[in-house]
């Protein structure tokens, strides 16, 4: 399983961005895939998911709910996170990352992608 996040930048308060995960062929099919955010001395958070199956079951941190919309594109290999509203608190390296485990996606995953900056400005 091979994953890419994309789509980072610097955007203004309040503004949004939308990030890319690109998975390597089949992984949508098979696994779920998560987004994480770590910003500098903080740990590592769990920002939403989505499930595999056909249900397409999403979920998300109390601290994006409502401004962040996780969805994805199985035809292209693609899971998207839409930002909007973002807060300078946003401020973070976002990864996406996948398992095929329901139990361990929101916590520890088997497989990571690289990274994306996001900053928001104030």
């Amino acid at each position: 399983v091979q994953l890419q996040a994309s789509g980072g930048g610097l955007v203004q308060t309040g503004g949004s961005l939308r990030l890319s995960c690109t998975s390597s062929e089949d992984t949508l099919d098979y696994h779920f895939i998560a987004w994480f955010r770590q910003a500098p001395g903080k740990e590592r958070e769990g920002v939403s998911c989505i499930s595999s199956n056909s249900d397409g079951y999403t979920a998300y941190s109390n601290s994006v709910k409502g401004r962040f919309t996780i969805s994805q594109d199985k035809s292209r290999n693609m899971v998207y996170l839409q930002m909007d509203g973002l807060k300078p608190e946003d401020t973070a390296v976002y990864y996406c990352a996948a398992d095929a485990n329901i139990e361990v996606i929101t916590t520890t995953p088997r497989y990571w992608g690289q990274g994306t900056q996001v900053t928001v400005s104030s």
